[in-house]
């Protein structure tokens, strides 16, 4: 699979290089440590991580082959449970900022027919799903507004080019606020609900009581 060439950057983008660059150096010292596993990718345990790949692929018909972009791809975790759950059946691309994750995933995966890697923030082609697993958690130190930004970033992005929708997680909110870690984002469901439908014009999907405290959103296109 050639992935076709990567698209123009918007006048925009320029914003979020600080946001992109954190981001790379966090998730590229986790895989520098702990290599192609959960902790390389920041989960605690393979179990957490594909309870949220369960939760997330409820968006896609796996009746026919498809075409899949995971956007922050990691190792290439995902692409091991679709193998495992319907093998053969999906054209996948991952997508990721860090080249050191990119290379990992490639050593891990080479030679598999259907899947290609690149390094980036956005996918450099459409498919008929997008899919994001805890890419918005860890916001680091950056602003709240800034975070929203990225956020949005990527679920335009996600939303163009995705034929049939996307599917994305994010962590709930806390009871007391002031309980949880500073560095993480845990928005009320109700805020990326509103900004898919209204401003995607997407029918949405929250999943939520899985286990886990945390919520994820199936975007449909109308």
């Amino acid at each position: 699979m050639n992935p076709s060439p990567r698209r123009k950057r918007k006048p925009s983008d320029a914003v979020l290089d600080a946001v992109h660059a954190d981001i790379e150096r966090y998730y590229t010292a986790k895989v520098a440590r702990y290599g192609a596993t959960p902790l390389g990718v920041d989960w605690e345990s393979a179990p957490a991580q594909e309870l949220r790949f369960v939760q997330l692929l409820k968006l896609c018909n796996f009746a026919a082959p498809v075409s899949l972009n995971d956007i922050g791809c990691g190792w290439g975790a995902l692409l091991g449970f679709l193998e495992r759950r319907v093998p053969g059946k999906v054209d996948y691309l991952g997508v990721d900022l860090s080249a050191l994750m990119i290379d990992e995933a490639r050593r891990t995966w080479a030679g598999h027919a259907r899947a290609a890697f690149v390094v980036g923030g956005a996918s450099p082609r459409s498919a008929d799903y997008g899919i994001a697993s805890g890419i918005f958690n860890v916001k680091l130190s950056q602003p709240v507004e800034l975070w929203t930004a990225f956020v949005q970033a990527v679920l335009d992005d996600m939303h163009a080019t995705s034929r049939r929708g996307f599917a994305v997680n994010f962590l709930a909110p806390l009871e007391n606020a002031m309980a949880g870690a500073p560095e993480l984002y845990r928005p009320a469901p109700e805020i990326w609900r509103g900004y898919c439908e209204s401003k995607l014009g997407a029918d949405v999907e929250v999943l939520a009581n899985y286990g886990m405290r945390e919520y994820t959103l199936l975007v449909r296109r109308r």
